[in-house]
């Protein structure tokens, strides 16, 4: 952002400015963006956009932040709400994509835009900050399992990043695509695929 909003009304502004950006990316697409579009949409001058965003990049880096941000939340609460695990229980895994998958679930449209129409860095970029996020939650979830299952010898931060990599591809596949297969079934097939994970003992 070009200026941080200081008055209620400022930030009131720039929400409004943010969300039309959201709305106007998955509405018209990644080449169609622009920043008269989203004032239009925000009911705001052209002008007053430019305060705070210089150009479209800056309006997309914006949205992308906080949709990475949303997936993480959702996903901690998704995990949090979960309560105990063994992690020596394939079922570990099934919790894990269950939470990922209703988090990309949610906006469909905008994942869509991020894994297909934005250019190469922009997508490399906002993806593995999305993955950086999970795996992070992730690691530091499979460590409190870990040391409640009696602190079984394993390397979190691995782990995450083996279970981030496995279920992310397939997911947003399965959310963007719409397969002729059940979200139990995918879930059942995720599950499977963890028997492989099981620590050795």
């Amino acid at each position: 952002m070009r200026r941080v909003p200081q008055q209620a009304r400022s930030r009131a502004m720039v929400e409004r400015i943010v969300e039309a950006a959201r709305v106007v990316l998955v509405r018209d697409g990644y080449e169609s963006f622009t920043t008269n579009r989203v004032a239009d949409r925000a009911e705001v001058s052209p002008g007053s956009l430019y305060q705070y965003f210089p150009d479209k990049s800056a309006l997309v880096t914006e949205v992308m932040n906080r949709w990475s941000a949303e997936i993480s939340d959702r996903v901690a609460a998704s995990l949090a709400g979960a309560g105990p695990v063994d992690v020596q229980n394939p079922g570990t895994v099934r919790s894990i994509a269950d939470a990922l998958l209703a988090a990309l679930e949610i906006d469909a449209g905008l994942l869509r835009i991020v894994w297909e129409e934005l250019p190469a860095v922009r997508h490399r970029d906002a993806q593995r900050a999305l993955e950086l996020r999970v795996r992070e939650l992730l690691a530091v979830y499979l460590s409190a399992a870990g040391a409640s299952a009696g602190g079984s010898a394993i390397d979190p931060a691995a782990r995450a990043w083996v279970i981030v990599m496995a279920v992310e591809n397939v997911a947003v596949r399965w959310v963007l695509d719409q397969p002729a297969i059940s979200r139990e079934a995918l879930l059942d097939e995720f599950t499977a695929l963890a028997g492989g994970y099981a620590p050795r003992r």
